[in-house]
């Protein structure tokens, strides 16, 4: 099942959902954190003009000044009220992870989607995600208090993160009773260098209808062509991790493949890198952040960008 089927705007609609979504969700997770508040207003701005109206952010997102963890959040609800555009966005936040708010427990969950509500300013919350699976707490429990949310009308929808096929199929079959929510959509992570979401999650999600919604989505970076075997080396603790994760032979032959493929379309890798992703059966919209309107540009040209079926062939191959 193809969890989505674009329009000429970009704009489709969400898996089984009444959520209509752009192709590129904007990750917030850099905002408060390795960008200030008057960046992060810049990329906002920049991705609504680029047609784009699907966020994604978390409670445990932000670590600049004395804002800490909430502070994308806190960022998001004041450019939404300062902007005046909270109906015409797609508003995706996530609970379970924060340092003081661990676990999907009823409480954690209540609480976590109004101290959500409350820094985002807005009444309730597109797609509600449990950051990851919390295997203290019963799957009922969690179902329950998602549940109840909904019907509160706090939020709209509900969605899994970081789940394994096993547990996720578990949550789905309780989330058909009654009182309980049904995970409509999948966070996982999937992209061109990590693919083992393909092994049981996506046929999974196909079976579900559960649309799919890769988080690190350009492989931390790698992805965008900045890590190269010859090139300038970037010196940060997050540039190691991606150096030793993927900068080795089939990593930079993906990165040969993805030159051949953006040259021949005139785009920047990292388009090409997302929307082999959004090419893929399961995919709704990869997330991806920026943190500059510059970089944002490159991004979101993978919307309307469709590769041939020899295009992808070659980047599967490249990347097995």
């Amino acid at each position: 099942m193809d969890t989505r089927t674009a329009n000429l705007s970009g704009i489709a609609r969400l898996g089984n959902t009444d959520l209509d979504v752009y192709g590129l969700c904007l990750g917030g997770n850099v905002f408060g954190w390795t960008i200030d508040e008057e960046r992060s207003y810049e990329v906002l701005d920049a991705y609504v003009a680029a047609g784009g109206n699907f966020i994604d952010t978390a409670d445990s997102y932000g670590r600049r000044g004395s804002g800490g963890p909430g502070e994308s959040e806190r960022i998001i609800g004041r450019w939404m009220a300062a902007r005046g555009n909270r109906d015409e966005l797609v508003i995706a936040t996530k609970v379970g992870m924060a340092a003081d708010r661990k676990g999907l427990s009823e409480k954690n969950v209540r609480e976590g989607a109004e101290a959500s509500l409350e820094r985002l300013q807005t009444d309730r919350i597109d797609l509600y995600y449990a950051h990851e699976d919390d295997r203290d707490t019963k799957l009922k429990q969690t179902l329950r208090a998602f549940g109840a949310l909904i019907e509160d009308g706090l939020i709209r929808h509900a969605a899994a993160s970081n789940y394994t096929a096993r547990r996720l199929e578990e949550a789905l079959r309780i989330g058909e009773q009654d009182g309980m929510a049904s995970y409509v959509a999948l966070q996982p992570h999937y992209s061109l260098m990590e693919r083992e979401y393909e092994q049981e999650l996506a046929p999974l999600c196909e079976r579900e209808g559960l649309a799919c919604l890769p988080y690190f989505a350009l492989a931390r970076g790698f992805l965008s062509g900045k890590y190269r075997a010859d090139g300038e080396q970037i010196d940060s603790a997050r540039a190691l991790g991606v150096r030793d994760s993927y900068a080795n032979q089939r990593g930079f032959g993906v990165l040969e493949a993805l030159d051949e493929v953006a040259a021949a379309h005139e785009a920047p890798v990292a388009a090409v890198s997302l929307a082999w992703l959004l090419a893929q059966p399961t995919v709704a919209a990869p997330i991806a952040s920026a943190t500059s309107p510059r970089q944002l540009a490159e991004l979101t040209a993978s919307v309307g960008l469709k590769l041939s079926a020899a295009e992808r062939k070659r980047l599967d191959e490249a990347s097995r």
